[in-house]
């Protein structure tokens, strides 16, 4: 749960519990996300479970533990990947990951990021979170 405040908190930049459709935008922006208005509604309208316009914590948290998450091949997990994937080549470096985990303030050093000695393509990626998601259920450990 910690790990999941911290990202949150990073999100909600004006410090109000809250995450408003311009604090998303922001944020999904500088970890290279180009994303247009209208999937920005579509993102606000499926995290925005009380329909209230913003996301407040617990919604957020709801997303980030739910199965439509994390199970098979879906938009979601692709926007994950396509965030970390900056330079589009279909791979995440060790210096991809770098970069989008200390823009989310989760601050690492480069070999504490690197999973393997190669990139990572969208399936590794999708059983990685798959096996870090289980693990973390089973156990509550944080995940790096």
């Amino acid at each position: 749960m910690n790990e999941l405040e911290t990202i949150f908190n990073r999100f909600d930049t004006n410090g109000n519990g809250k995450i408003s459709a311009d604090e998303l935008d922001s944020v999904l922006r500088s970890l290279g996300s180009d994303v247009s208005p209208e999937d920005l509604r579509h993102v606000m309208e499926d995290l925005d479970t009380d329909r209230d316009d913003f996301i407040n914590l617990m919604e957020f948290v709801a997303f980030c533990r739910s199965d439509a998450s994390i199970d098979g091949g879906s938009s979601e997990f692709r926007d994950a990947f396509d965030l970390y994937n900056r330079d589009k080549n279909g791979l995440i470096s060790t210096a991809e990951l770098h970069l989008a985990l200390n823009s989310l303030d989760l601050n690492c050093f480069v070999d504490e990021c690197r999973v393997t000695n190669r990139c990572v393509n969208f399936e590794e990626f999708k059983t990685m979170m798959t096996t870090s998601k289980n693990r973390g259920d089973a156990t509550n450990d944080s995940v790096h």
